[in-house]
């Protein structure tokens, strides 16, 4: 069978497993009694080796099930969940999650067979507690002495009215009701797929109406090594059994004809096993695939799982597109229009534009919604690389998380578990001190506190990063800056602390003094700047030192579609983002100041620098030199800009269109789109001016 099909699903599937027992077992290392999580973890891992082995992936395949041999004993209480057993299951996820990234580049998990962790396995099973090798050979005993009648488990089942009424008129067509036990070899791995396959058969030949356990509990493998069935066919009973007995590990099949008078009416079952089994005939359409991903939803605890479905982000992206046309010819009926201002029916032109505007606005909402991801998808990851930290780092810390629910595009989203890793690593590294005397001198817990909170503002998304550790030592940082000839001493006296902070945001620069595998190689910060800018975000810090420091990331919703004031300079067209603009001021030639030979205008009590957008942008102003001037005032953190333009045209929604990746040498341009009238207009990026 060709399983290539299926190789998406499987991956989004093992993501969703691997980050559900990192969270359960995380949660077992604080509660090792807890049965609900050891049966969480035990599902998971049953699931986890019956994709793996459906897929063809023989080492995944192994580890999980010895992974799962092990929680099979702890749920039996024959294994005790201490700290070694948590340090190996955490070394089995992150080989889990190698195979994962090998299987995600090149469609094979790869040659590690991981022997040390399957030893390690195989070592806390021989440790197991006598009592328990001794009860389990003595059922193995007593299996052995059972008569054959003890072996037709199908003799014992029951039937309901409607059940019995099913065998009556197929007994009344000359049809066999047969009933069989099927035994399953102990030594199989993937025990449903082998009783979907004994179903497949036996359907061939007739109609399957009955089955203990129920089909359902029989695809997710509750039951033991056999189950028992009652079907109907024109065959006898003994070709139902060599047909049983042709799949293969199947260990023994006994059965025979069932006297229908024989059974008597059980008014307490109902007919849901009737129902199941239907299922399981309806569903024949293919093996053991359909068999073990179907269960994958009843593992999860959220019950809204089965109104949830995935879409390829590709789809999303041409359900935007065509959402960016319209928007388009929304502007272009707008433009079409304008000339007609003075005309008779031009009220009722303004009627349907308002009425296209008003589609259009909801119909960009209604897709945004779709677009929109929880960050939960990637916070989940990080309780467990604090946990890592603490034992690396040997300091004592806690991750206390927030907001996990706030939604951002899916594009945001994967992009920023590399930004957000960084910051907490160095919370982790840098922040918390290392001396817990000295956080009781200051009055902490002796426990370190960091915080990831997220939450939505207005039209952007502000996730924090705080920690209450020994916060930035704006000296120490000048000092390595001198050091490193990034600044001079001169220029150092005149910084701010704030100024001297941002300089930690450039590449290679680090304060850490040693080097390691979690700090010191200077890189870090730099890419979270540069990758949050990337998403026309935005981040900041502010420290106290012994006090702690917050991280702030600012992070538009959307990036396809956004506000945006059109204005003109050169002679061209171009669109600030509405988001960053602070206000629009009209400046006299003499209010232009030189402050180190850069023009700043005073505007309320601040000193503003200005930015000549012509001379930026390589045009010429159609402004003389003695005309007043329009100022667009923007801010970027704490930090604010006047720029310089020729004409103000007015507040338009814009869809941003790539330039290509051809065109990316001016940073300052971060898009383009298309007006109205077809003209193409540059977007200004006043981040990268500012």
């Amino acid at each position: 069978m060709d399983v290539s099909q299926y190789l998406e699903i499987f991956i989004d599937e093992t993501k969703e497993h691997l980050q559900n027992l990192n969270t359960s077992i995380l949660e077992l290392e604080q509660d090792p009694g807890n049965m609900d999580t050891v049966n969480e973890i035990f599902r998971a891992a049953h699931s986890l080796k019956g994709m793996a082995g459906t897929m063809g992936y023989k080492r995944m395949q192994t580890l999980t099930h010895d992974m799962e041999n092990v929680f099979s004993e702890v749920r039996n209480g024959s294994i005790k969940v201490n700290a070694e057993v948590i340090d190996v299951l955490f070394q089995i996820l992150d080989a889990l999650d190698e195979y994962l990234n090998n299987i995600q580049s090149s469609a094979d998990e790869g040659t590690n067979d991981n022997e040390n962790l399957i030893k390690a396995l195989n070592a806390f099973l021989d440790g197991k507690n006598d009592v328990r090798e001794v009860s389990a050979s003595a059922v193995v005993t007593d299996t052995n002495k059972k008569t054959a009648d003890d072996r037709d488990k199908w003799k014992d089942m029951q039937f309901n009215e409607s059940q019995i009424h099913v065998l009556q008129e197929a007994t009344a067509k000359n049809m066999n009701v047969i009933g069989l036990t099927v035994y399953v070899q102990e030594s199989c791995i993937l025990k449903a797929a082998r009783a979907f396959l004994v179903y497949k058969t036996l359907e061939d030949m007739g109609e399957i109406i009955i089955s203990n356990p129920s089909a359902q509990d029989i695809e997710d493998e509750k039951f033991d090594f056999d189950f028992s069935i009652i079907m109907v066919s024109e065959a006898g009973a003994d070709k139902a059994i060599a047909a049983a007995k042709s799949v293969s590990e199947i260990e023994e099949v006994v059965g025979g004809l069932v006297d229908i008078k024989a059974y008597e009416t059980d008014e307490k079952t109902n007919d849901i096993q009737v129902k199941e089994a239907s299922y399981v005939q309806e569903n024949n359409t293919n093996a053991a695939v359909k068999t073990e991903t179907a269960k994958t939803p009843e593992n999860k605890k959220k019950p809204v799982v089965n109104r949830t479905v995935r879409v390829d982000i590709e789809k999303l992206d041409d359900l935007m597109n065509l959402v960016s046309e319209l928007i388009i010819a929304k502007n272009s009926l707008v433009s079409a229009t304008t000339a007609k201002a003075n005309s008779s029916d031009n009220g009722a032109v303004n009627e349907q534009i308002e009425y296209l505007e008003s589609v259009t606005t909801n119909l960009h909402e209604s897709v945004m919604k779709v677009r929109m991801v929880p960050i939960e998808t990637v916070v989940n990851k990080f309780p467990r690389m604090i946990r890592d930290l603490q034992k690396k780092l040997g300091k004592r810390m806690e991750l206390y998380m927030s907001g996990e629910d706030t939604e951002l595009d899916r594009t945001v989203v994967d992009e920023i578990g590399d930004p957000l890793m960084h910051l907490l690593r160095n919370s982790a590294d840098h922040g918390i001190e290392e001396d817990e005397n000295l956080r009781i001198q200051r009055g902490k817990p002796v426990v370190g506190s960091i915080h990831l909170d997220a939450y939505q503002d207005g039209n952007n998304v502000v996730i924090e990063v705080r920690d209450d550790g020994n916060g930035i030592d704006v000296e120490k940082v000048k000092e390595k800056a001198i050091e490193r000839g990034t600044i001079t001493e001169e220029q150092a006296a005149v910084m701010t602390d704030k100024e001297i902070i941002n300089l930690l945001f450039l590449p290679s620069f680090s304060t850490a003094k040693t080097i390691s595998d979690v700090s010191g190689r200077g890189v870090g910060l730099d890419v979270v700047r540069s990758k949050i800018e990337s998403l026309s975000g935005e981040v900041e810090v502010k420290s106290t030192l012994g006090v702690g420091s917050v991280w702030t990331i600012r992070l538009p919703l959307t990036l396809a579609i956004i506000q945006s004031l059109m204005v003109v300079i050169g002679g061209e067209k171009y669109a600030i983002p509405l988001g960053m603009i602070q206000t629009l001021e009209s400046i006299a030639p003499s209010d232009v100041k030189f402050v180190q030979q850069k023009e700043v205008i005073h505007l309320r009590g601040s000193v503003i620098p200005i930015v000549r957008l012509s001379e930026v942008l390589g045009c010429t102003s159609t402004k003389n030199a003695d005309e007043e001037m329009i100022a667009v005032i923007v801010k970027k953190g704490d930090k604010m800009a006047g720029l310089i333009i020729d004409e103000l045209i007015g507040q338009q929604e814009i869809v941003i269109k790539s330039l290509g990746k051809y065109i990316n040498k001016s940073k300052i341009i971060s898009g383009a789109t298309i007006l109205g009238d077809g003209e193409v207009a540059l977007i200004v990026d006043p981040n990268a001016l500012i």
